[in-house]
């Protein structure tokens, strides 16, 4: 099994790094425009499998897009990544035109692929792929509800001062500060829904660190995060070549699901070796259903942007 990753900076680089680790595929290919920048990250990471104990080999290519050949999964990072007091709304002129022409590659040489968007504005780049390809839409998936969602989690555990793995809970809605929708009714830690662990207050002030997670981080680092992007990725990757059928939020296209149709937002999937195995419709409260549709909206006017 075959992973391409296109774009082979710090997002590129971690995803093939989980990826190489967890050794569920036998090959991840990076592939940048920089000349050799792709072959500098792949033999630095190969220079870790003896110490990581992996046997996935890495090869870097600058934009050959023939080592892509055959791949299983595309990852596409590519694009300007955010700097501070930016908006990932922000970047869709140059992305835009960055993942029209990377995904067209990519399937000219891997026509059966299943694609996996990053880069930002995730929802809208992932709504382009849809409609200047010819890929069927459970094969185009945005990554942004499982980092959301990891995001959430960490800060759950935080409030409630738990270790992350007893908490569980989801992000839906668009990849944007103000576009999420942590779905606190939901959320739980042990099977015990945390609102009735923590005051109202403190759930609140937990959705709003959320919803600004990526803004934290690139203020602090002065460019976007890449560790749990990269973390995310390999989770999806897995998820669809063990055929695990594990369900995650992810940017899917919509036709009537959720009420809501031609438009690409994170909702709860099923994912396997085909991809988007199913739309799973859970049950939202009437306030998270009206904060998804205010997303909805917001998705829309960035999509609007879009030359297709």
């Amino acid at each position: 099994m075959k992973i391409t990753i296109v774009g082979a900076g710090a997002v590129g680089a971690s995803c093939a790094e989980y990826i190489a680790i967890k050794d569920f595929v036998s090959e991840v290919v990076l592939l940048d425009i920089k000349e050799g920048y792709a072959e500098g990250k792949a033999m630095d990471l190969m220079q870790t499998a003896s110490l990581n104990n992996f046997d996935t080999k890495i090869i870097g290519s600058t934009n050959d897009y023939s080592k892509t050949a055959n791949s299983d999964i595309c990852v596409i990072t590519s694009g300007i990544p955010r700097k501070p007091g930016m908006s990932r709304e922000e970047l869709i002129g140059i992305n835009a035109g960055i993942v029209k022409t990377v995904s067209s590659n990519l399937l000219e040489h891997s026509p059966d692929t299943i694609l996996i968007v990053v880069s930002n504005p995730m929802d809208s780049m992932t709504y382009l792929v849809h409609k200047t390809t010819t890929l069927p839409k459970n094969r185009i998936i945005g990554m942004g509800g499982v980092l959301d969602s990891a995001r959430f989690k960490y800060r759950l555990a935080e409030a409630l001062d738990v270790p992350t793995k007893e908490v569980d809970g989801m992000v839906i809605g668009g990849h944007s500060d103000k576009g999420m929708v942590p779905l606190i009714s939901k959320a739980t830690r042990n099977g015990e829904k945390v609102s009735g662990l923590l005051s109202a207050e403190r759930l609140e002030q937990v959705k709003q660190d959320t919803k600004v997670g990526g803004a934290t981080l690139t203020g602090l680092l002065g460019t976007s995060a890449w560790y749990a992007p990269g973390a995310a990725v390999s989770a999806l990757a897995e998820a669809i070549i063990c055929d695990q059928k594990k369900i995650f939020p992810c940017s899917s296209f919509l036709n009537g699901e959720f009420g809501l149709n031609d438009i690409c937002i994170g909702v709860p999937v099923i994912l396997g070796k085909n991809g988007i195995e199913e739309i799973v419709e859970i049950e939202l409260d009437p306030s998270d259903l009206d904060h998804l549709k205010e997303s909805v909206e917001g998705v829309r006017k960035t999509n609007n942007l879009l030359d297709i």
